[in-house]
């Protein structure tokens, strides 16, 4: 996608039209929360798809017109596939803070076919990974522009080597890392419950109870290898009651919890009374006497899907259940309860940000992340979510445990292979062990994404400083 126009308009625009595209297809999926409640959401669907897209577009399009504002006067060349790589991790980087942030399907996701090749994730992220794909995936458009310039067949192999070269060294690095097993906790059997309610079932009052004991069915089901569980895991708002005031319901849940260690469900929690109390989508641990060990509450929260900005102008409600907003946490927190390594426990796409996932004061031993997906249906978006929370482990060096009600649920080692999981809509258990973190943190996980920002910007710097030369000459 490097424009050889020599307009700036036409640059923007094929950026735009390949984002739109680009969006369209990645996103489409989003339509169908909106038709969980077709007869009140569902003239939204097109709409939502088509808005977030084209806002989205905007990205690439600016993405395009800086290759082009960076390019002295002639043909593209090498300098223009540096540019464009390091101006689309930059992109991407900023896609996920601004607005509250949306990094969905970066293009770095792409790798996550092999194990090896997204090892380099621990060392630069998902976006070091954009950049190598974005930078490899340009190159051959080196050797069009050779053959239409009539250069050498030097300038040929030079774009071939600028494809194959860098991924084959990210292959073989990213295999020799493999090798690496950090084993497994000892004293820990994870039962992970996938109920796949229907959305459309999940919050109808003649229907809670039901789903609240086929949970509880599941939980008790007897291990096949005949190891007992010593923690029990439920997906993002399992239970559609507030557990943390009701009694009764809590020593219900508590009949399913290991007698040494605890269930951990997802619920929402009600802080206070009347019209001021505070909503927040939370996760609870609860041991065998119905007591709650610890909370976390999540803290980025879904536009429209669990609040509506600008109430005062958008005068809509919000696609989940209830009449009221829920209210965001304090942040990523590293929770202890009886038996189990320390984790940092992340509700639904909260795993889709790559720089907020552990407490900076307490690094955690392993990621826990709860979701729901059974907005999506049998679509491409719980398999893009699924993919994000596996680049996660692999730049935190952590292992990953995912509980999902309608799927993917699995348990993840702290290089990114899925040792054990329950596919999209199937409904049942998972056990297993809990692997092991990494001895050490990843470069990432130290410093993050900032020193790979730094390279980029220093690489723009000097495209511009080379086009003010060339524009003097």
């Amino acid at each position: 996608m490097v424009c050889t126009s020599a307009r700036v308009r036409d640059a923007l625009a094929l950026g735009a039209w390949f984002g739109f595209g680009y969006f369209v297809i990645g996103l489409y999926w989003i339509g169908n929360a909106f038709m969980v409640d077709a007869a009140k959401h569902g003239w939204a669907a097109p709409f939502a798809v088509i808005l977030l897209a084209g806002g989205m577009a905007v990205f690439p399009a600016l993405v395009t017109l800086g290759v082009r504002m960076l390019r002295p006067a002639g043909m593209p060349g090498f300098a223009d596939v540096f540019h464009f790589a390091a101006l689309w991790m930059i992109s991407e980087w900023v896609r996920s803070w601004i607005f509250t942030g949306f990094p969905w399907n970066l293009i770095g996701t792409v790798w996550t076919f092999s194990d090896a090749m997204i090892q380099f994730a621990a060392v630069t992220g998902v976006y070091g990974l954009g950049f190598v794909t974005i930078f490899t995936m340009s190159a051959p458009a080196l050797l069009v522009l050779a053959c239409e310039r009539n250069e050498s067949r030097r300038h040929s192999w030079v774009g071939i080597a600028m494809l194959v070269a860098p991924l084959a060294l990210l292959a073989s690095w990213g295999e020799w890392r493999l090798g690496d097993q950090p084993g497994l906790t000892e004293g820990v059997r994870l039962r992970l419950v996938q109920p796949a309610i229907p959305q459309h079932l999940k919050w109808l009052p003649e229907h809670r109870a039901d789903h609240v004991r086929n949970q509880l069915r599941l939980s008790r089901a007897p291990a096949s290898d005949g190891n007992a569980p010593t923690h029990v895991i439920w997906a993002e708002t399992a239970v559609p009651f507030v557990v943390s005031k009701d009694a009764g319901l809590r020593a219900a849940l508590a009949a399913v919890a290991p007698p040494a260690g605890a269930l951990i469900v997802g619920a929402p929690r009600v802080d206070g009374e009347g019209p001021g109390a505070r909503v927040t989508n939370s996760v609870h641990a609860i041991n065998a006497s119905g007591r709650i060990l610890a909370t976390y509450d999540k803290f980025h929260l879904v536009p429209f899907g669990e609040y509506v900005p600008f109430p005062e102008l958008l005068r809509i409600s919000k696609l989940t259940a209830g009449r009221g907003d829920f209210s965001p946490g304090p942040g990523p927190r590293t929770l202890e309860v009886p038996g189990l390594p320390a984790f940092s426990p992340l509700i639904c796409y909260e795993i889709i940000f790559p720089d907020r996932i552990t407490d900076p004061s307490r690094r955690p031993d392993w990621i826990l992340n709860l979701t729901n997906d059974g907005w999506f249906g049998e679509s491409t978006g719980p398999h893009q979510h699924f993919a994000a929370a596996r680049l996660r482990a692999v730049e935190q060096g952590l292992p990953l445990v995912r509980v999902a009600n309608a799927g993917i649920s699995a348990i993840v080692d702290a290089h990114g292979r899925v040792l054990k999981s329950l596919s999209l809509g199937q409904s049942g258990i998972l056990d297993g062990p809990l692997p092991k973190a990494l001895a050490e943190p990843t470069a990432f996980a130290r410093w993050g994404t900032y020193p790979l920002l730094g390279l980029a910007v220093l690489m723009i710097l000097t495209g511009f400083i080379r086009r003010r030369r060339s524009d003097n000459l």
